[in-house]
């Protein structure tokens, strides 16, 4: 079911799983103050909504996204600095909003990516790729930085790669993108959906709270060093968990050898 409301992107609903659509096209899906704001406002309704458990981020057209739109960027040019910051903290917040959602996002990247573009790659759990997409960082080519992106693709490539290819600014295929860890999977162009319908599926048999809950516990680690403090806190976490009505469902449908309550009969035998 397709849901209207937007003007740069668009969301259609199907079971637990919502596809959020970049939708202009013409413009090779950059970004603007105003599909910003509409993913920020969307991401921020879909993490309430319980029944939403799952949400792709495709686009439409040849490209997935070219990063920030030219008329925007030929706007802030004239902006004061603190005018930019108030500009870049909105992107920020995109990014952050993204990365940090409750519930497991799949980038679908069906065509190239750029700067921006990139940045929404690295905040997706899982990232599959047409093996047509291409991929560059060339803000430092325009004379600006990776800025509110950066925290995102570092961690999603490493330092080292990060060092060249932000500095560079060089095109990268899609089987340099799967070595960098950027992506996850490459397909043939026909063969995205059936991709990621695959990692939905096996999403999709994971208890709701259970991933968020994951999710959580994978941030907390890469943050903190493993000393006593985090030992206790993943001890507690586990322990909480084996306790909740969630686990204690999902050991029960273990052992007596049926699904669970939250997977449907075609996950079962997925």
């Amino acid at each position: 079911m397709t849901q209207p409301g937007f003007q740069t992107i668009t969301l259609d609903r199907e079971g637990v799983v919502a596809t959020i659509e970049l939708s202009r096209p013409a413009v090779h899906n950059a970004f603007n103050p105003l599909m910003i704001q509409e993913l920020c406002q969307l991401l921020t309704q879909l993490e309430d909504d319980l029944e939403v458990r799952l949400i792709i981020l495709s686009a439409q057209g040849e490209s997935f996204c070219s990063g920030a739109d030219l008329e925007w960027m030929r706007e802030s040019a004239d902006y004061s600095v603190e005018e930019n910051r108030k500009d870049a903290l909105v992107l920020g917040h995109l990014m952050k909003t993204l990365y940090q959602i409750n519930k497991p996002t799949i980038a679908r990247i069906g065509g190239s990516a750029y700067g921006g573009g990139i940045g929404l790659i690295a905040c997706c759990d899982i990232a599959i790729a047409s093996s047509s997409a291409h991929f560059a960082l060339t803000e430092p080519r325009l004379g600006l930085v990776p800025g509110v992106i950066s925290p995102y693709v570092v961690r999603a490539i490493g330092i080292r790669s990060a060092r060249r290819y932000m500095l560079t600014g060089e095109k990268f295929d899609a089987a340099t993108a799967l070595q960098l860890g950027l992506i996850h999977q490459i397909t043939e162009p026909d063969g995205l959906d059936q991709a990621v319908a695959y990692f939905a599926s096996h999403l999709k048999r994971g208890g709701p709270n259970a991933l968020s809950r994951t999710k959580d516990l994978i941030a907390l680690v890469d943050e903190n060093p493993i000393d006593q403090n985090l030992i206790s806190e993943t001890a507690d976490r586990i322990a909480h968990a084996r306790v909740s009505h969630e686990g204690q469902e999902g050991i029960s449908s273990f052992f007596n050898r049926r699904r669970p309550s939250w997977a449907d009969d075609e996950e079962a035998d997925s």
